[in-house]
Order: structure tokens, then C-alpha cells, then sequence
């Protein structure tokens, strides 16, 4: 009821200031910025409309340098702000111009097409929901890449649609964790970067309790579904370990807002239960390595398989983001993180043959430690810039004393694997990574290359691990080559998924020319491949390391101290 109650407050504030003009970013206080609870709001707002006058308009490339950046206005709110929303030199700024352009693209397909499904099916012009009636999820995935775009049109569209039409109030089930990552993330991160703009802290709220009867097990791991309308559990067979470990940030954030700490507790309870089964005997857990399956019954593993990849990836992500979202408080997180690191190192490191590539293994059964299976999902790609940020806590180098010798190797390992997982693009016909790739381990192989692609494995998703590796490397080191491995991913996303009336496509066989589309567009094209491409040729001072940390769904969450 606290939050709520402080919710009203806000509410009845907000209509009273926000008729208030848009302030032009002005110096402020660079010290760590305490973004709640929601009491402490704000002196400006910025309104629900934005004047079209307003926009993010691209000047041309003579002009880049012309633009004062105190006279930058931004849809967004952050702190400290941003100098210039613009790169002063002019082939970044025309490449960020080409990155908006690829959003705006996307945006307009599914905009005519499909506005206010859940997902867009680009090659029938058609969109269907996740439930009857939909929870919002392309709109809200996308929202905060809105915002950090500038792109008031859209945006204000978008806000239109969840003032009037988003609804929870649903007899259907959910998935918990997707919910959490895609539509709570980000109703959160549009909170923060809309200055406290109540309509979103309302809607996350009404979503959070709904969600929260899933945590109603009595090992206190959460169901992997749950009913919008009654709260009525479902999914009662083992879930995946990664969706009951990544929903930390958001719940924990929305307790830090609201000031109830319900859901930081039901959170909490999830980790606690799986440091006790990390440091107990006969788990399945090995050396800080978890199985990929979690009972939630019993609140025991189901399995004993481990991989960083699908259905085990983000507990690690997470682990780490939890005690840097935290201002480094919770130094329990940052020792479970590094305890996991060390198993990876121990039992899932390997090179492949015959150029030395890194990449991380996959144990099919936890208590055969030494049989390790040369397989790597995509998915797993996010892991290099994980062990990077890791290793400098998102400060830059140039602003860091000399790494000691575990960060030196932690970070090596980040930058090894994003090679790899860029290697993985430049192999194939299209320029595009499968979904999969198996490494040769055999020395004498006559194989030809490092990587093969089976036949089931040649599709691509538009998926962002890769460039959510690269982007943090070029913000922590500032070397451009990975601008230019970014901006290769991106060609080639543009000259094969690109429709020419609106939208991209995912390709089922990335091995041929021309690849076979596939008919789907799935929200994270737009919440975070297009987000980290943005960011990756965007000045660095929007969304810095040391203030932000972005969820599993790339939504900018700030650092706060509980």
C-alpha cells in the first residue's frame, strides 16, 4: 500500500508541473544520483507530448561539427545528461543517422502493419499476441530505444497506446521471466528515463503484483507461469534456472521505487536457495556452474547439464549486474560471480583448432566434469563483454590504475571471445551468425576451418548477444575496431533482413545467397540489437557504465544505493 499511496502523490504532481517547457541539458552534480523512491521527484518533467519541432533530426555531414551540444534537447532524461546526443566526428554521426534510420524502418513496418500486437510477422504484413489482446510487448520492448532515439513521433504514439489501451487484467498465463525482462524492464527504464512519469510506474506496479503469485512455491523458486487475472500458478514441471535468476534487477528495482519491499524479498529468496545449492554437496552444481533446469517444487536442480547458453546464460549476466546495480553494496554478488568465473575457466574454456579460437563448452552431465562437448550457442556471446565488464566494473581503461592479474585475464578471455563470436558472422555467405556453431578440437583434423554449421543451426534471429559484447568493449577500451566490426554486423543485417516496405526479417539459412526469410521480427531486434548499434556509435556519456546497468533486455536501469 506504500507505493501506491506515494504512487497518488506523484500522480497528482506530475499533472500539476508538467505543463512546464522541456529544459535543454544544463551542467549538474556528477555524483551518483539516488533515483528513488518515488517521493523524490523531479523539479522538471518531460510531457507526454513532445513538439514535433522537437525531434532528433540528422543534420548533414558539413554541419556535424556546427552543433552546439548545450543546444541539444533530449526525450529522454538522464543523470548526469549527456553533452550532445550527436559523435562530433562526422563519419560516426552518419553512421548513428543510418542506425536511426534502420529503427524508424523497422518501427514503420510493424507500425502499419501491426501496431499494438505483441510481435510483428513481417513478410505476411500481419502482428499476433502472446495472449488474446496482448500485453504490450513490442511497444513496451521498444519504448526506451524510442526515448534514447529521440524519436518523439513514435514515442508519443507509443505512450498513447499504453495510456489507453495496455490492460493486465487478463484470464491467460504468462511467462514469467520474458514478462519481467521485456514489459516490467521496461516500463522501468521509461520511469527513470521519462523523468518519473507516472503512467509507467503505475502500469509496472499493477504487472509486478500479478506477476509476484509465481514466487508462491514453497521452495520460493518461482513457476515459470502464472496467471495475469488470478495469480494462478502454472508451468509445474522443472524450470529453466536462467528465467527463475533474471528478474533480480527488475524486482528489486521496483522495491527500491515503491519503497515495498515485497518484491525485493521474493527476489532474494530465489538466490539465496541457489547459493545453498552452489555450496551443497550433490546438487548438480559444480565448482559455482549450475544445471539449466530447476525444480520449483522442490527447489532442487533437475538436471545436470551446465552451458552459458540457452536456459542457463543470464544467472551468470546477472550475478554480476545485481552487485553493480547496487553501487557495489552487495559484495556477495561479486564473489558468487567470480566463484562462477573460476568454474568456467576450470571446466568450459577451450580452444579451437587450427586458429586457437576461445569459446565456452558445454558440460552434458555435471558429474563427468571432463566430457565436454565443443558445441556454442549464440547466445552465449554476451559472455565476452560480461568478463570485460567484469574485469573494470564499467570504467574505461584510460580512467582505471593497471588491472591485476585476474581482471588482466578476465578481460583477455572478453576480448578472445567476442573475436570468436565476430568470427562467427564473418564465416558464412551473409556476413550473419547462425544460431549455433560446433569447433573442431582435433588438431589433425582435415575440417576445413575453426567452426562448422549444422544443417538445423543456420538460421539467425537478429539477435544481439554479439553486439552487446562489442559495444561494451569499444566503451571500455575506445578502440574502433569494434565500431567496425559493429558496423560490418550491421551491412549485412541491412543487405539481407531489410523488406523494402518496412521491417526486417530473420533468415533461416544465413549459408546462402539469397538467404531464405523467415516470417518473424522478434522484439529484441528493436529493444537491443538496434539499441546496442546505437549506442555503440552514440557519444559515450548516454547511458554510462559506471551509472547504468542494462537488464538482460539491454533496458537501462540506474545504479542506486538500497
Amino acid at each position: 500500500m506504500l507505493g501506491i499511496s506515494i504512487l497518488s502523490v506523484c500522480v497528482l504532481y506530475y499533472v500539476y508541473i508538467r505543463k512546464q517547457d522541456v529544459s535543454p541539458m544544463e551542467d549538474v552534480d556528477t555524483s551518483i544520483v539516488d533515483y528513488g523512491p518515488i517521493a523524490n521527484m523531479p523539479e522538471t518533467i518531460i510531457p507526454d507530448k513532445i513538439k514535433p519541432d522537437d525531434d532528433f533530426s540528422f543534420v548533414e555531414q558539413d554541419q556535424v561539427n556546427e552543433i552546439p551540444p548545450s543546444s541539444t534537447y533530449t526525450l529522454f532524461t538522464q543523470h548526469p545528461p549527456p553533452k550532445s546526443l550527436i559523435p562530433q566526428d562526422q563519419k560516426t554521426a552518419s553512421r548513428q543517422r543510418q542506425i536511426v534510420d534502420a529503427f524508424r524502418h523497422a518501427w514503420k513496418g510493424y507500425s502499419k502493419d501491426a501496431f499494438g500486437k505483441d510481435e510483428y510477422q513481417p513478410l505476411t504484413h500481419s502482428g499476433h499476441d502472446w495472449i488474446p489482446g496482448g500485453i504490450g510487448l513490442m511497444i513496451i520492448d521498444s519504448l526506451d530505444t524510442l526515448m534514447l532515439m529521440n524519436l518523439t513521433d513514435e514515442y508519443n504514439e507509443a505512450r498513447t497506446w499504453i495510456e489507453t489501451k495496455l490492460d493486465f487484467n487478463k484470464d491467460q498465463d504468462v511467462n514469467v521471466f520474458e514478462t519481467t525482462i521485456r514489459v516490467l524492464g521496461g516500463l522501468l527504464s521509461a520511469y527513470h528515463l521519462s523523468d518519473n512519469d507516472p503512467l509507467y510506474l503505475e502500469k509496472a506496479v499493477d504487472l509486478g503484483d500479478r506477476l509476484m503469485y509465481a514466487f508462491n512455491s514453497k521452495s520460493g523458486i518461482p513457476y515459470s507461469g502464472v496467471k495475469l487475472l488470478d495469480g494462478k500458478p502454472v508451468g509445474f514441471g522443472p524450470s529453466s534456472t536462467a528465467e527463475a535468476t533474471t528478474i533480480q534487477l527488475e524486482f528489486k528495482y521496483l522495491s527500491h521505487l515503491t519503497g515495498d519491499m515485497k518484491y525485493w524479498d521474493a527476489a532474494e529468496r530465489v538466490m539465496e536457495r541457489m547459493h545453498e545449492l552452489v555450496e551443497g554437496k550433490g546438487s548438480g552444481a559444480i565448482d559455482g556452474l549450475v544445471p539449466i533446469y530447476i525444480d520449483a517444487v522442490s527447489g532442487n536442480f533437475a538436471s545436470r547439464e551446465i552451458r552459458l547458453g540457452s536456459r542457463g546464460d543470464s544467472y551468470y549476466e546477472y550475478l554480476l549486474k545485481q552487485y553493480l546495480q547496487t553501487d557495489k553494496s552487495e559484495i556477495k554478488y561479486r564473489e558468487r560471480y567470480d566463484q562462477a568465473v573460476d568454474g568456467i575457466k576450470k571446466h568450459l574454456i577451450q580452444y579451437s583448432y587450427p586458429k586457437h579460437y576461445l569459446y565456452i563448452a558445454e558440460l552434458v552431465d555435471s558429474s563427468k566434469p571432463k566430457e565436454i562437448h565443443p558445441k556454442m550457442d549464440h547466445l552465449v556471446c554476451f559472455m565476452g563483454g560480461s568478463f570485460v565488464l567484469g574485469a573494470t566494473e564499467g570504467i574505461p581503461l584510460h580512467d582505471l590504475d593497471p588491472l591485476d592479474k585476474r581482471d588482466r585475464e578476465d578481460f583477455h578471455m572478453g576480448q578472445e571471445l567476442t573475436r570468436t563470436c565476430y568470427e562467427m558472422y564473418n564465416m558464412t555467405a551473409t556476413g550473419l551468425a547462425s544460431e549455433i556453431v560446433y569447433f573442431n578440437t582435433d588438431p589433425n583434423s582435415e575440417i576445413d576451418g575453426d567452426m562448422e554449421i549444422h544443417t538445423r543451426d543456420t538460421h539467425n534471429l537478429l539477435r544481439p548477444e554479439t553486439l552487446e559484447s562489442i559495444f561494451l568493449l569499444y566503451r571500455i577500451t575506445g578502440d574502433e575496431r569494434y565500431r567496425e566490426w559493429g558496423w560490418n554486423i550491421f551491412e549485412s543485417f541491412e543487405k539481407y533482413t531489410k523488406l523494402p516496405e518496412g521491417g526486417y526479417a530473420a533468415l533461416k539459412d544465413v549459408t546462402t545467397i539469397p538467404p531464405p526469410m523467415d516470417n518473424r521480427m522478434d522484439t529484441f531486434y528493436l529493444a537491443e540489437t538496434l539499441k546496442y548499434l546505437y549506442l555503440l556509435f552514440s557519444p559515450d556519456d548516454i547511458i554510462p557504465l559506471d551509472r547504468y546497468v542494462l537488464n538482460t533486455e539491454a533496458h537501462p536501469l540506474p545504479v542506486f544505493t538500497p
